[in-house]
């Protein structure tokens, strides 16, 4: 029951931490033009939505072991030794991977 708690938390922290290093790039401006009523319409709509580049970031979920108090029946506690998670996250322009090398590459041209 703990190892799965520790590891849904770990899970929960790394989809959380891979949105804050999201490297997106705006690759094209928007538009957005209503139309405009009066009796009748007088002018089309024209809506042109930007559009993005997203390089997401690298995420290690692995798992180490640590010394935790755990407290016991009675009011002491123990330690002992649990296996929890642990997150590394590479944002996506610091990492080193074909996709970003790719992108690079076709911006350079």
């Amino acid at each position: 029951m703990r190892k799965s708690a520790f590891v849904i938390a770990g899970l929960v922290s790394a989809a959380s931490i891979a949105l804050v290093g999201c490297d997106v790039q705006k690759t094209q401006e928007g538009n957005v033009s209503v139309p405009k009523y009066e009796v009748s319409k007088t002018q089309e709509g024209d809506v042109t939505l930007p559009k993005y580049d997203v390089d997401a970031p690298k995420v290690d979920v692995t798992t180490e072991q640590k010394d935790v108090n755990v407290p016991k029946v009675g009011v002491y506690t123990e330690k002992e030794t649990l296996t929890v998670p642990k997150v590394e996250v590479t944002p996506a322009k610091d990492r080193d991977d074909d996709k970003v090398a790719q992108t690079n590459k076709s911006e350079n041209k």
